[in-house]
């Protein structure tokens, strides 16, 4: 199994065709698609956040807020303005990249918790601003979605989300193995260290926002047009504690990790609500035991097993390449 797993072609193309053949073999259950698209949102959402706090070093408890505004965005766009849904969903992730540039902007003087008490009030004050602002969004009674006709289905949407989530997926891969990932790991290790080697600070941080809130933004919108109704209440601050332990329990700086934690904890509510309470205390508990036991996260098991597969060289002896053992005696 682990072998298998060293295979990333292999992994890759497997999860490919578990998403394709999903529906089919949840019988096309309404209820079993919307928690793959649900955990889809929180893989696209913990992923953005990583590239922020993982690679970026810069702490957000306010993503929650970026999700509201990417829902809200498709809602007005879609059945206020009567946008489509190529149009209106990448419009709503413009849209919360855009305030994520105005977070960014006077984040970039903040540091540590200083930082994460901002973010958290960004995260606090975006419902109360959807519920006052009810000429536009509705207020307490919400907003509902336009859905695209354009496919026919829910299940015809389904794929479409899918691909989008792979698409950002790798997306964000590529920025994390680019000179913009590069400087954005290089600002998390040393400041100053990369000031000195001609890294624009200021600029790099705002970045780091911008693309984490425009990603962000497009899950909130694609809940909003799976769900067909958006409300203040959906994404609520509790939600951004919740992506920040699925990156902490996944792995932090590690885009397999957010998706590892993505999934884990859209999944623990399914077996745990039935018994009031017990989703909040068992994802409690996961994240305590991983903090005491595997501080890099539950993807460092699979970095320890690869380790562990590859055999040292005996006493006298060398591994050349392709692994062949050679006499080192002299």
């Amino acid at each position: 199994m682990l072998k298998l797993l060293e295979n990333k072609r292999l992994t890759i193309g497997l999860l490919v065709v578990f998403m394709l053949i999903y529906p089919f073999l949840v019988g096309n259950s309404n209820y079993f698609m919307t928690l793959f698209v649900i955990t889809c949102i929180y893989a696209i959402t913990s992923m953005s956040l990583n590239l922020l706090i993982g690679y970026g070093g810069q702490i957000s408890v306010g993503h929650a807020g970026f999700l509201t505004v990417g829902g809200y965005s498709v809602a007005i766009l879609s059945s206020t303005v009567g946008l489509p849904f190529f149009l209106a969903l990448p419009l709503a992730g413009i849209m919360t990249g855009s305030i994520g540039l105005l977070i960014g902007l006077p984040a970039v003087r903040l540091k540590g918790h200083f930082l994460a008490v901002a973010t958290l009030g960004f995260g606090l004050s975006i419902p109360q601003i959807v519920l006052n602002w009810d000429g536009l969004t509705g207020g307490y009674s919400g907003l509902a979605v336009t859905k695209p006709l354009m496919f026919g289905s829910d299940f015809s949407l389904f794929y479409v989300f899918v691909v989008i989530t792979v698409i950002i997926t790798w997306l964000i891969q590529n920025i994390v193995k680019s000179s913009l990932g590069r400087a954005f790991i290089a600002i998390r290790d040393s400041e100053v260290a990369a000031q000195a080697i001609g890294i624009n600070i200021s600029f790099y941080k705002t970045t780091m926002f911008v693309i984490s809130s425009f990603f962000t933004g497009i899950a909130g919108g694609i809940y909003g047009y799976w769900v067909g109704f958006v409300s203040p209440n959906d994404f609520i601050i509790t939600n951004s504690f919740l992506v920040l332990a699925m990156i902490v329990v996944g792995g932090l700086a590690s885009i397999p990790g957010s998706i590892i934690g993505a999934v884990l904890f859209s999944v623990i509510p399914h077996f745990t609500d039935s018994y009031i309470g017990i989703t909040n205390i068992v994802i409690g508990i996961a994240v305590v035991l991983i903090i005491l036991f595997k501080p890099d996260g539950i993807v460092s098991l699979f970095k320890m097993n690869k380790q562990k597969l590859v055999k040292p060289a005996g006493k006298g002896e060398l591994l050349v390449q392709g692994g062949e053992k050679e006499n080192a005696n002299i």
